[in-house]
């Protein structure tokens, strides 16, 4: 089975290719020749996911999905939320984001934190949603040059590392995303059983 993701971020497509297998072949906006920047004008995670599955659904007909990602965190009362990847501006820079970050929450004791992501499918023409979160907390300046956005300051519950210092494989232990895809993924095969 063949599902358009609908984003240009390829860290994003080769994390969910990677969690799915080979059960399931994940295009990218790239792939399926689509050159557009989707908008995210709402106000939640599962409104912005819903957007960009039905833009990508609207113009190809194809079963397809998106995410929304975002971190939030607890002192600064969910932000960056909705608006991580534009935090610091209209160009989504994330050493950008990541300093602002760090500077709002300054010398802040409480450092908890959690990677909410929400999974939109389009399938057969009706719209599902899936949800994975990730808690753990801040650290004081970023560590590690592996994964994107705010992998680098994040630290998982249960682990001693930033995501930015793990493996693919090990960031999966943990992740949000994983979390989502896995939910995508089950209701998939329960749908290919019917």
């Amino acid at each position: 089975m063949k599902l358009i993701f609908a984003t240009n971020n390829q860290h994003k497509v080769d994390e969910i290719q990677y969690i799915i297998g080979n059960e399931f072949d994940v295009i990218s906006l790239k792939q399926a020749g689509i050159d557009i920047d989707i908008p995210e004008p709402h106000d939640t995670l599962e409104e912005n996911a819903v957007e960009k599955s039905s833009t990508i659904y609207k113009l190809t007909n194809t079963d397809c999905f998106s995410e929304d990602t975002g971190l939030e965190v607890e002192a600064l009362n969910g932000e960056p939320g909705v608006k991580s990847a534009r935090y610091a501006g209209d160009v989504k820079d994330f050493n950008k984001n990541i300093e602002k970050l760090l500077f709002k929450l300054g010398n802040e004791n409480n450092r908890k934190a959690q990677f909410r992501t929400v999974i939109s499918l389009i399938i057969n023409k009706e719209q599902h949603l899936f949800e994975g979160i990730c808690e753990g907390e801040i650290i004081f300046s970023p560590t590690g040059s592996n994964g994107f956005g705010y992998d680098s300051v994040f630290v998982p519950t249960g682990a001693t590392r930033t995501f930015a210092e793990m493996s693919m494989e090990e960031k999966n232990a943990f992740s949000h995303r994983k979390k989502a895809t896995e939910k995508l993924v089950l209701f998939l095969n329960k749908l290919n059983i019917r």
